[in-house]
């Protein structure tokens, strides 16, 4: 880990309903103790309306930004990548700390179907961030 915040990308292509669920939890539970970055290919008019709704149950307001796209250089200067449904797309570094997440995809899911996920993802980030920040 570098000696300021810890850097965290996402990295989910296709679909960015669950790196946006996971990004945005990441912000709102680790503040300012995580630097956390996204990228993926899905444009901003894709943002699932039923992930938004789940979100803004919990208080939390997903961004309709478009993610960033996946380079090199994003990977080579995060700490943690973590990549959900890549396969062999994300550039891979030695020594850089992967995870892999296999959650399911809430595309095309009602706020019912999205719920669960959520609070599996919500779940996971506390886990990460407990463990990332651990001294």
């Amino acid at each position: 880990m570098n000696s300021s915040r810890p850097s965290v990308l996402f990295v989910c292509v296709h679909n960015a309903g669950r790196s946006q669920m996971a990004a945005a939890f990441l912000t709102h539970l680790a503040g300012d103790r995580i630097e956390v970055r996204s990228a993926g290919s899905a444009p901003a008019d894709t943002v699932n309306p039923a992930v938004a709704e789940a979100m803004r149950e919990v208080g939390i307001d997903i961004s309709a930004e478009t993610p960033k796209t996946l380079t090199v250089e994003a990977v080579r200067a995060s700490d943690v990548v973590i990549t959900m449904g890549c396969g062999d797309t994300c550039p891979v570094f030695p020594g850089k700390r992967y995870l892999d997440w296999r959650l399911d995809d809430p595309a095309g899911r009602g706020v019912d179907a999205v719920r669960p996920i959520r609070d599996a993802i919500e779940k996971r980030v506390r886990d990460l961030i407990a463990d990332v920040t651990r001294d």
